[in-house]
C-alpha cells in the first residue's frame, strides 16, 4: 500500500483525462480547468514541495553552521583568522560551481524527461534516462574533479585572492572538495531522477543525515575535539566531503531497492543510448549554457567583490550565505513546478501544467514575504552570528536590506523558470541567464563600485539582477510557447 502511495501521479492530474483539450491555445489565463478544484492542485503542489523545503532549509542552515564554525575560527583573540577563514571559503564558491555546471545541466534534463516519462507511465523509458544520466554524470565529473584539482590554487589566485594565507585555506578547501566531487554529483542525479516522479521524500531522508554527519564532522575537525586533527578550513572541507559520502551511500540503496516506479538495475548496463541521451542533452545544454554563463559573470562579480579587501569580501560572503537560505524557499516550490509542469505534458494537459505553476508561485511568494521581514529586522544580528567583528555585522546589516527587498523577486523568479524548465524550456532560461548574469550584474558591480559605492553597489548591480529577471521570466511564462514544446523522441514519432 505504501509502494501504491509514493507512486501516485498526484491528487488533481490523477482524474483528468489524457491527451488535448478543446480551445486549448498557447495563451496563459487564470482559468482552471473543468472539474479541477483550486484546493487540489495546491495540495499537489505542498505535498511535493514541503519534503524539498525542509531538505533545502536544513541543508542550508546546515551550510550557515558551517561557516558560522569557520567564521570563529582564531576565536576572540585573533578575529583576522576568523575573516580570513571566510574569505577564503568564499573564494572557492564559483570555480566549484563552475565546475558543477556539466551535471546540474544534464539533472535538468534528467528530472524533466523522467517526469515526461511518468506523465505517460512509461517506467523502462523514465529507468533508462536514470542510467543514462548517472553515465554522463560520472564520466564529465571525473574528469573535471582532476582538472580543478590540478589548477586549483591558479583558480583562487585568479578569484582575486592577495593573501598567502588565504590562498592556501582556500586552495586546501576546494581540492578536498573537488577530491569528493562524485559521489555529490551522483547523489544529486538520483536526486534529480526521484524528483521527476515526485519523490522528494527519499532525498529529505539522506540529506538531512549527511547534514548531521557534516555538523558533527566539523566539530571534530575543524577545532581538534577528541583527538581528531585540528584542521581548520580543511576540516570543514573533509567533513562536508564525508556527509556527501554518506548521502551518496544512502541514495544508492533506495534507488537500487526501488521506488514502484523508478529502479536502477546495474544488471542493465550503462551502455550509451542515443535517443535517451538525445533527449537528456536536449533540455540539459541549454542549461549547461546558462550555468557557465552564470558563473562567468559571478566570476567577475566575486573578483569585483574581492578586490575591496579581505573584510569587504568576508562580509560579502556572509550575506551571500543568508541569502542562499532563501534560494531554498524558491528552488523548493520551483521542484513541485518543474516536476508538475513536466507530469501535466507527458499528459497532454498543458492547461494543468499552468494551474500547477501559478499555484506553486503564489505559495512561495507568501513565504518570501515572511522572510522579507525577518531579514530587513533581524538582518545584523544574523550576521553577528557568524563574526562579531563591528565592521563585518554593520556593514552586513546594511546589505541584509538588499537581501530582504530582493525576496518576493527571487522567489517568483525560481519558481517560474522551475516550471519552463519542466517544460523543457531551458534555451528562454538559458538566455535570460545571459543577460542578468553575464551583463547585468557584473557591469553594473562594475560601474557601482568604481564610483565610490563600494559593497553596496555590488549589492545594488544584485537587486537590479533579480528584478530584471523576474520581468524576463515572466514575459516568457505569459507567451505560452512552453506548452508546445516535445522531447526530441516525441518529435521523431510524429
Amino acid at each position: 500500500m505504501q509502494t501504491q502511495k509514493k507512486d501516485r501521479l498526484s491528487t488533481a492530474l490523477d482524474h483528468m483525462p489524457d491527451g488535448p483539450i478543446p480551445d486549448q491555445s498557447l495563451r496563459v489565463t487564470a482559468k482552471l480547468p473543468k472539474g479541477v478544484q483550486s484546493r487540489e492542485l495546491y495540495q499537489d503542489v505542498i505535498r511535493i514541495a514541503w519534503p524539498g523545503f525542509v531538505e533545502l532549509i536544513l541543508t542550508q542552515l546546515a551550510s550557515m553552521v558551517d561557516l558560522m564554525m569557520v567564521g570563529s575560527i582564531g576565536g576572540a583573540a585573533h578575529t583576522d583568522w576568523g575573516a580570513m577563514a571566510l574569505a577564503a571559503v568564499g573564494l572557492t564558491n564559483q570555480p566549484k560551481f563552475l565546475l558543477m555546471a556539466a551535471f546540474i545541466a544534464m539533472n535538468t534534463g534528467v528530472t524533466a524527461t523522467v517526469a515526461r516519462y511518468k506523465g505517460t507511465g512509461e517506467r523502462e523509458k523514465a529507468n533508462l534516462a536514470v542510467r543514462q544520466g548517472l553515465l554522463f554524470t560520472f564520466v564529465t565529473t571525473v574528469i573535471l574533479s582532476v582538472i580543478g584539482i590540478i589548477f586549483a590554487r591558479p583558480m583562487i589566485i585568479f578569484m582575486g585572492s592577495t593573501e598567502e594565507t588565504v590562498t592556501l585555506w582556500a586552495t586546501q578547501y576546494l581540492q578536498i572538495q573537488l577530491a569528493g566531487f562524485l559521489t555529490m554529483a551522483l547523489t544529486s542525479t538520483i536526486t534529480a531522477s526521484l524528483r521527476g516522479v515526485g519523490d522528494s521524500r527519499s532525498s529529505m531522508f539522506y540529506n538531512l543525515i549527511a547534514n548531521c554527519v557534516n555538523v558533527v564532522f566539523n566539530y571534530l575537525l575543524i577545532y581538534g575535539h577528541f583527538g581528531f586533527p585540528e584542521l581548520g578550513v580543511a576540516g570543514a572541507s573533509l567533513a562536508t566531503v564525508i556527509g556527501q559520502l554518506v548521502a551518496f551511500i544512502i541514495a544508492l540503496i533506495l534507488i537500487l531497492r526501488g521506488n514502484g516506479f523508478l529502479k536502477l538495475e546495474l544488471k542493465k548496463g550503462f551502455r550509451p543510448d542515443r535517443k535517451t541521451l538525445g533527449d537528456l542533452l536536449h533540455i540539459g545544454l541549454p542549461t549547461m549554457a546558462e550555468q557557465l554563463l552564470m558563473r562567468v559573470g559571478m566570476v567577475i562579480f566575486s573578483i569585483t567583490v574581492a578586490n575591496l579587501g579581505t573584510i569587504a569580501f568576508a562580509t560579502h560572503q556572509v550575506c551571500m550565505n543568508i541569502q542562499a537560505l532563501s534560494f531554498m524557499t524558491g528552488q523548493a516550490f520551483a521542484i513541485s513546478s518543474t516536476t508538475l509542469v513536466g507530469q501535466s505534458l507527458g499528459k497532454k494537459r498543458p492547461d494543468m501544467a499552468q494551474a500547477y505553476c501559478s499555484r506553486a508561485q503564489r505559495v512561495g511568494m507568501g513565504v518570501s514575504l515572511l522572510l522579507t521581514v525577518i531579514f530587513a529586522f533581524f538582518g545584523g544580528a544574523i550576521v553577528s552570528l557568524y563574526n562579531n567583528d563591528p565592521q563585518i555585522v554593520e556593514m552586513g546589516g546594511r546589505i541584509m536590506l538588499f537581501v530582504a527587498f530582493v525576496q518576493p523577486f527571487q522567489a517568483s523568479q525560481f519558481i517560474v523558470a522551475g516550471g519552463l524548465r519542466g517544460a523543457g524550456d531551458t534555451r528562454a532560461t538559458a538566455v535570460i541567464t545571459m543577460i542578468t548574469m553575464m551583463i547585468i550584474r557584473p557591469v553594473l558591480a562594475l560601474i557601482l563600485v568604481s564610483v565610490g559605492l563600494g559593497i553596496y553597489g555590488a549589492w545594488m548591480a544584485v537587486a537590479a539582477d533579480q528584478l530584471t529577471r523576474t520581468l524576463l521570466v515572466f514575459a516568457r511564462y505569459k507567451q505560452g510557447k512552453w506548452k508546445a514544446i516535445r522531447l526530441k523522441s516525441e518529435e521523431q514519432k510524429k
